[in-house]
């Protein structure tokens, strides 16, 4: 299994992670597609996603927003990709044009067969068992427009997942409360950390905090 999650933030911040990314290709001029969180405003996204990785010799690239009707040649064409990127934005809406897509389980037999899966912030969110956190602080929320009810995710790691991460008393005393009730480890990740999950196991870059059972561990 090969993933990366990313927070966020700038190119320069998310270096190290993209290098890390790259690294688990095995070969020169990797092939990207990035499925958008929502079609609205993709093609700008993708223009920047584009810049951003061919810096590192990329140079094949795929854009497959899912929430309008997806072309199947273009859909078998992602699912060969040497990478999926999936974006970040409303994390409800996101999973729901998955779900709505049917590719759930595509993803996750695309990750079982040796495809690489990255996700920024709601797409770093989706690769875990559950997106019930992105409710959660109640004041760094997503809103639920979508009426999403089945909060089930693409199951891939053991823990949870918060992007965008301030190491304040609020979001603390927050996180030490969740994680008393709801028992996985949650990695809570500035922009500019995120982690790297490959067959030697679970990488962490970046000033990245964990809270498991209402304690706060400070891992880097």
């Amino acid at each position: 299994m090969r993933l990366v999650l990313y927070s966020g933030g700038m190119p320069k911040e998310n270096r190290a992670l993209d290098l890390e990314l790259l690294k688990l290709i095995k070969h020169k001029h990797p092939s990207i597609t990035f499925i958008p969180a929502s079609s609205f405003d993709a093609e700008t996204e993708f223009r920047y996603f584009v810049n951003h990785y061919r810096r590192f010799k990329v140079s094949k690239f795929l854009l497959l927003p899912v929430d309008r009707p997806i072309d199947r040649t273009m859909l078998e064409l992602a699912f060969k990709s040497d990478i999926i990127h999936l974006g970040g934005g409303n994390t409800y809406y996101f999973l729901n044009a998955l779900r709505k897509a049917g590719l759930i389980p595509r993803l996750q037999r695309y990750v079982r067969q040796g495809g690489i899966l990255a996700g920024e912030s709601a797409g770093g969110i989706i690769m875990t068992p559950s997106i019930f956190l992105a409710g959660h602080p109640p004041f760094d929320a997503d809103e639920n427009y979508v009426h999403l009810t089945n909060l089930k995710s693409l199951a891939l790691v053991p823990f949870e997942f918060f992007p965008h991460y301030k190491k304040t008393l609020r979001y603390e005393k927050a996180f030490i409360t969740y994680t008393r009730k709801h028992k996985r480890p949650l990695f809570a990740c500035p922009d500019g950390a995120g982690l790297v999950i490959d067959d030697v196991g679970l990488k962490i870059l970046g000033r990245v905090t964990c809270f498991c059972r209402g304690q706060k561990i400070t891992l880097t």
